[in-house]
């Protein structure tokens, strides 16, 4: 008698039979484990670790502050991530004493099915909690729920593995280099990670450096620059290392490159070293006035890695590499002291009273409100006026004054001094000379 024939791929007879009879096998053994002793423990020690959790939950809320969201002052953040913790801290609990009833199920039966699936899908809810409430960024959220969340679902049924060796055979091809799937989704995954954190780590550190008011501007936005370079830097690594590339390789093709570069950007680099002098050695700052030596000076307006940008009165940006404040000289008019002395002179006919003239501009000069003056003035910083010369044409008057900032801008004393002193010389009679020269005609 010929066998029964069946078509290819369908099972046969004899392997449905064998089927059936392992899952009968399979059933009888889980009605027979539900009714053991073991069964009912485990289902009484997840029931113990829910009913804790509340109760453990509230007293650690006790410890917490609770602040709103928006709420000013020192380590805001902190405080705003301890109050959002309150409202997770029952998941938070019945993860880690299902964590426990587990090992009490492994030390007392030998087995812990139950409490291990119960720890499981609650490390999934907090997983789905947390992101929701911890984290404002939808794109955390929608990471942490279409990324996080099924990673950790195929961990508790016991098939993260399984499907982690599938995509490890999976291979993808780039010439001669060969990835595998799951070292692409791997590298996405932890990159998309890393740089998340770097970012908050780069926000956080950078509002922290700049708000040490003890430092100067400029020290302050070179060190925020450099600590952001630095966490870039060490992310860049972690992910090299995680994508499985050699690092050796990588530091030879890196010293090889630059050297080559070293060349071609070596004033880009003494730019940028010389910007980490000048801020390191405070020798400028934002807000100095500056004169270089061509001549050209102005505010300095921002301190960059590459370049200073000085503000001139007429509205003009003027951007200096750095590097010229290593190699020329400079004048900081308002580094250490922004009081500055500045002189006026003219000339009056030969004529002049002086004994009146000079008490008189000093009067004059110490009544500008810019000028500093009064009894509380040191001594040499007083308004002066002094005969400075004998010329051609009339008597050489110099006048000397002190005042906070520069005479420019805002403060245009020297412009308000000339004209106040030309209407004080028309009301007194007193005349401004101007060339004369005498002819005399010999026979």
């Amino acid at each position: 008698m010929n066998e029964e024939q069946t078509p290819a791929g369908q099972p046969t007879g004899m392997e449905l039979s064998s089927l059936q009879e392992k899952a009968v096998a399979l059933l009888e053994q889980i009605v027979s484990w539900a009714q053991s002793p073991a069964f009912y423990a485990q289902l009484g020690l997840v029931a113990a670790a829910l009913v804790l959790a509340p109760m453990a939950a509230g007293l650690a809320r006790r410890y917490l502050p609770e602040t709103a969201d928006g709420e000013p002052g020192s380590f805001s953040a902190l405080r705003r991530f301890l109050s959002r913790l309150r409202r997770i801290l029952r998941p938070i609990f019945t993860v880690l004493l299902l964590g426990l009833a587990v090992k009490l199920s492994q030390s007392l039966f030998g087995e812990a099915v139950i409490p291990r699936l119960a720890q499981g899908l609650s490390v999934v809810a907090l997983i789905y909690m947390a992101s929701h409430i911890l984290f404002d960024s939808s794109a955390v959220r929608a990471f942490a729920k279409w990324v996080v969340v099924p990673i950790a679902l195929l961990g508790v049924f016991g098939v993260l593995d399984t499907v982690t060796a599938y995509l490890d055979g999976i291979r993808v091809s780039v010439g001669n280099i060969s990835f595998s799937l799951y070292a692409i989704a791997r590298a996405l995954i932890f990159g998309a990670v890393l740089f998340w954190l770097g970012r908050s780590w780069n926000d956080s550190g950078k509002q922290f450096i700049r708000s040490k008011e003890e430092l100067e501007v400029g020290t302050r936005e070179v060190f925020a620059k450099l600590f952001e370079i630095a966490i870039f830097l060490v992310i860049f690594l972690l992910l090299l290392q995680v994508m499985g590339i050699n690092l050796t390789a990588l530091a030879v093709l890196g010293g090889a490159v630059g050297v080559g570069l070293g060349f071609g950007l070596q004033s880009i680099a003494s730019n940028f070293i010389s910007g980490i002098i000048i801020l390191l050695d405070r020798s400028l700052t934002v807000g100095d006035y500056i004169e270089l030596e061509d001549g050209r000076s102005g505010t300095i307006r921002a301190l960059n890695m590459r370049s200073t940008v000085l503000k001139t009165f007429d509205g003009k940006d003027i951007v200096v590499p750095n590097e010229t404040f290593i190699t020329s000289s400079f004048t900081n008019w308002t580094q250490t002291d922004p009081k500055q002395r500045y002189a006026i002179e003219f000339q009056v006919a030969y004529s002049t009273d002086m004994n009146r003239l000079l008490p008189l501009l000093k009067e004059l000069v110490a009544s500008h409100p810019m000028v500093i003056s009064g009894p509380d003035a040191p001594e040499e910083e007083l308004p002066d006026a002094e005969i400075s010369g004998f010329g051609d044409s009339g008597v050489d008057i110099l006048i000397e004054f002190w005042m906070q900032g520069i005479d420019d801008g805002r403060n245009r004393v020297g412009a308000d001094l000339n004209l106040m002193i030309w209407k004080a010389l028309k009301e007194h009679g007193m005349e401004f000379p101007f060339p004369q020269r005498e002819v005399r005609m010999l026979d």
